[in-house]
C-alpha cells in the first residue's frame, strides 16, 4: 500500500512539473510579442491618457509595442467584461480604473464579469483627486461659504456631474453627507458639457476630476478644497478637505494594470517590477503630475487589497446616494 502511495506521489509531482514547465518557459521569453492593453472608455479621458503614458513607457523597457483597444460604453463595463474573456497570457491587460473595478458592482444590477475573480491585480498606477469647484464668478471663496450658503437655503445650491454613478456625484455625495447638507444633483451626459455650465455659471458647483485644470488656470473655475489626503502638486494652494474640517471626503479616479485570471504569476511579478521602475522614472512623474496625477506603485497585492477596500467603501457611498442602473 505504501509504496503504491509512494508511486502515485511521484507521478502526481512529475505530472505538476511537466504542467508547470511551459508556463515557466512562457515567462521566460515574455514578451515576445505585442501587448494589447485594454482601455475600456473613449479615447482623450483620464483613463486612456494614463494607460498611454504608461504603455509608452513600458513598451520601451520590455522591448515590445502596446497596443491600445478603447471599448467604451456602460460606464466601462463593456471593456472590461471582453478583457475578463482574454486569454490569460500576458499579452492582454486591461487598464483598471474606479467605475469598473469598484464601484459598479453596487450600482449595477448585473455585471457580466466579477471585478476580484476574473482579473489578476498587477499595479496601482495612479490617481487624480476630485476637487470642489465653483465658477469664477460664484460669490463663494472658500468651502465655508458654500457650506453657509447651503444650509441657510436647502435643496437651492445644485451641483454638476457627468452623470449619475459617475466619480463627480459619488464626491458629491461624500461632500453634502460630511457636511451634512441638502444640494441639488444635475447629471450630465459626459463631463465637458458639465464643465461648461460651471464654467458658465449655470450650475453652483462641481467635485470635478483634474480635466478642470484648464478652467481654473483660465479664470473660468475656483478651486476651493481637493478630495486626496494630501494637497495635489498641481494646486499647492489648494487646501484638502481635512484642512477645512471635514476629514475623510476622499475621492480620486484610480487607475491600475490587471490581467485576465490565470495569467502566470511569472509574467504578473515581470510587469509589476518593470511598471514600479517606469513609476519611478522621472519622465513619467513630469507626464503625470501635468495633470494632477498622483502616481502610486506597489505589490500586486498592495493593488488587490486597495480595490477591495474600495469596493467596500464605495458600496455604503452608493447606498447613500440612492444611484442605481440597470
Amino acid at each position: 500500500m505504501m509504496k503504491k502511495l509512494h508511486a502515485w506521489l511521484l507521478a502526481s509531482s512529475l505530472l505538476g512539473a511537466h504542467a508547470a514547465a511551459p508556463a515557466q518557459d512562457a515567462a521566460a521569453s515574455y514578451p515576445n510579442q505585442p501587448i494589447k492593453l485594454m482601455v475600456p472608455w473613449p479615447a482623450g479621458g483620464g483613463v486612456d491618457t494614463t494607460a498611454r503614458i504608461v504603455s509608452d513607457l513600458l513598451s520601451h523597457r520590455l522591448g515590445q509595442p502596446f497596443v491600445i483597444d478603447n471599448r467604451g460604453g456602460a460606464g466601462g463595463n463593456i471593456g472590461t467584461e471582453l478583457a475578463a474573456r482574454q486569454k490569460p497570457d500576458g499579452y492582454n491587460l486591461l487598464m483598471s480604473s474606479i467605475s469598473p473595478n469598484a464601484v459598479n458592482i453596487s450600482l449595477y444590477g448585473k455585471l457580466g464579469f466579477d471585478p476580484v475573480k476574473d482579473f489578476e491585480p498587477i499595479i496601482y498606477v495612479s490617481a487624480v483627486p476630485n476637487i470642489l469647484v465653483v465658477p469664477a464668478s460664484s460669490p463663494f471663496k472658500t468651502v465655508k461659504d458654500v457650506i453657509d450658503a447651503a444650509r441657510a437655503n436647502p435643496g437651492k445650491l445644485n451641483y454638476a456631474s457627468g452623470g449619475v454613478g459617475s466619480s463627480q456625484h459619488l464626491a458629491a455625495v461624500q461632500f453634502a453627507q460630511a457636511a451634512k447638507l441638502d444640494i441639488v444633483h444635475v447629471p450630465y451626459k459626459g463631463t465637458a458639457p458639465a464643465e461648461a455650465d460651471v464654467a458658465a455659471g449655470h450650475v453652483s458647483l462641481m467635485l470635478d476630476t483634474t480635466t478642470c485644470l484648464p478652467f481654473i488656470a483660465g479664470g473660468k473655475m475656483r478651486a476651493l478644497a481637493v478630495a486626496s489626503k494630501t494637497r495635489n502638486p498641481a494646486l499647492p494652494d489648494v487646501p484638502t478637505f481635512d484642512e477645512v474640517g471635514l476629514p475623510g471626503v476622499y475621492a480620486s479616479s484610480w487607475y491600475g494594470l490587471s490581467a485576465p485570471a490565470g495569467t502566470p504569476r511569472a509574467i504578473i511579478d515581470k510587469l509589476n517590477a518593470e511598471a514600479n521602475a517606469v513609476l519611478k522614472s522621472p519622465e513619467l512623474q513630469k507626464r503625470m503630475l501635468a495633470f494632477g496625477a498622483e502616481v502610486g506603485g506597489g505589490t500586486p497585492e498592495d493593488f488587490g487589497r486597495f480595490m477591495a477596500s474600495e469596493t467596500k467603501r464605495y458600496a455604503e457611498i452608493v447606498r447613500i446616494s440612492g444611484a442605481k442602473l440597470d
